[in-house]
């Protein structure tokens, strides 16, 4: 091996090539060069530095810088903001993220050590934030996590660089842990944030991928993923990763899936929590502790608006221009929690995938609610888009003015949570009975 040459294996998925030498590098190379000492170092002749006692002196202090430096080398890597606390003159070898035969090739070919370890998140990326967990503390040592598959996703030590699907990533962010790239929808036609995105910062994410079906596999390797993390909507399905490129992509690194059907609001939160205290996100930081006090506030009044408005019925609805469907409410974990919570729902005659049922635009009347909660996904028509459906503005909560937002795919934490149960509970004290 030649001065400051490094041997980077990849490290996630089934192919585990694990990481070899690259312990050392040029500036202890050199040192070794220069005469600084070695781990064979032999003892000094007195010839060589003036008497017996200078020569021990001098081999002692040799060893010390030596003993000094490799431990600089060898020390893990520190989180994002207690490296910009000390300039470290070489990134640390070890602990960078590893760097396969994709995501070399889609980086542009044989790079340098320089370069693969920019491209790691080693060194400080030109594309925003440098790990995918500034300001967190990750744990030192291997990283496991157990998903909602029952699969055990497995690291060398706790990913940094993080690709999940943006409503994911934006829970993850409500955590203080940021993801380098996201795919789904995330980005409107006008530039602005999808609905999806939260509080996240779009436009500091590397977008692999806007529309189902669309996932750039190429630009996913660039990152040097070191965890892909997304829902669960049918069991085994990878929520907007593609079948067509699924093993390609999943061979590059971990894989997380969170449930976000069979499973209820506060139970897909947690999981969400537990995924990002894994990533070594504080859930004792004032701003979570705050998030779930309000949370829990939020789904006391909609227990109460529940219980004093039994008569009031919900339809969970969502538009396309050809057909009008009406969700099974136990079948998402929003609305499955609103019942929990007392909230009443239409019960449609779902089709053999067991989520909604599809009505003509003639038929749309087939359902008698008092509160219609429409899908607000880019992907639906909105409410504003239906006034040229005669069938639509003759439904007797249409008239009254009780069409509501239904956040269809909510960003499972207690910040965009609480928001979402108030709004539910404001609608139900304030509905009248037309149904």
């Amino acid at each position: 091996m030649e001065d400051g040459q490094a041997v980077v294996g990849h490290g996630g998925g089934d192919e585990v090539h694990r990481r070899d030498a690259a312990v050392t590098g040029a500036p202890l190379a050199r040192a070794q060069r220069d005469g600084w000492g070695a781990p064979h170092a032999r003892r000094p002749r007195p010839e060589e530095g003036g008497g017996p006692r200078a020569g021990w002196r001098a081999y002692e202090v040799r060893l010390t810088y030596l003993d000094m430096l490799t431990s600089r080398l060898r020390a893990p890597l520190r989180s994002g903001a207690a490296r910009r606390k000390r300039d470290i003159a070489m990134p640390d070898i070890r602990t960078a993220s590893s760097v396969g035969r994709r995501g070399l090739l889609a980086a542009g070919g044989a790079l340098g050590l320089g370069a693969a370890l920019a491209a790691c998140g080693g060194g400080k990326s030109s594309g925003g934030a440098d790990s995918a967990s500034d300001g967190a503390s990750p744990k030192a040592g291997p990283w496991s996590f157990k998903d909602d598959r029952g699969v055990v996703a497995k690291a060398d030590r706790t990913p940094r660089n993080v690709v999940a699907f943006i409503g994911t990533a934006a829970a993850l962010h409500d955590y203080g842990i940021e993801c380098k790239g996201v795919f789904g929808p995330t980005k409107k036609k006008d530039g602005s944030p999808d609905v999806q995105a939260g509080d996240l910062d779009v436009d500091k994410v590397t977008i692999i991928g806007n529309v189902y079906g669309e996932f750039n596999v190429e630009k996913y390797a660039a990152l040097s993923p070191d965890l892909l993390a997304t829902e669960q909507w049918q069991k085994g399905e990878l929520w907007y990763v593609p079948d067509k490129s699924k093993a390609e992509i999943t061979k590059l690194a971990p894989v997380v899936a969170l449930e976000a059907s069979q499973t209820t609001m506060p139970k897909a939160i947690q999981r969400h929590e537990d995924l990002a205290a894994s990533l070594g996100a504080d859930l004792k930081a004032k701003k979570v502790t705050d998030a779930k006090a309000a949370f829990e506030k939020a789904a006391a009044r909609l227990r109460a608006a529940a219980r004093a408005r039994p008569e009031i019925t919900v339809l969970v609805g969502s538009a396309s221009q050809d057909l009008f469907y009406v969700s099974l409410a136990k079948t998402s974990a929003d609305t499955a929690y609103f019942q929990q919570l007392g909230v009443r729902f239409v019960t449609p005659k779902v089709d053999k995938q067991g989520f909604f049922e599809s009505l003509s635009w003639e038929n749309v009347g087939k359902y008698h609610a008092d509160i219609i909660m429409m899908d607000n996904r880019s992907s639906a028509l909105q409410p504003s888009a239906l006034a040229g459906k005669p069938t639509w503005k003759q439904l007797p909560a249409v008239k009254a003015g009780q069409v509501v937002p239904r956040v269809t795919e909510p960003v499972y934490s207690y910040a965009q949570c609480a928001p979402v149960l108030d709004a539910l509970a404001q609608a139900i004290e304030k509905a009248k009975k037309v149904s």
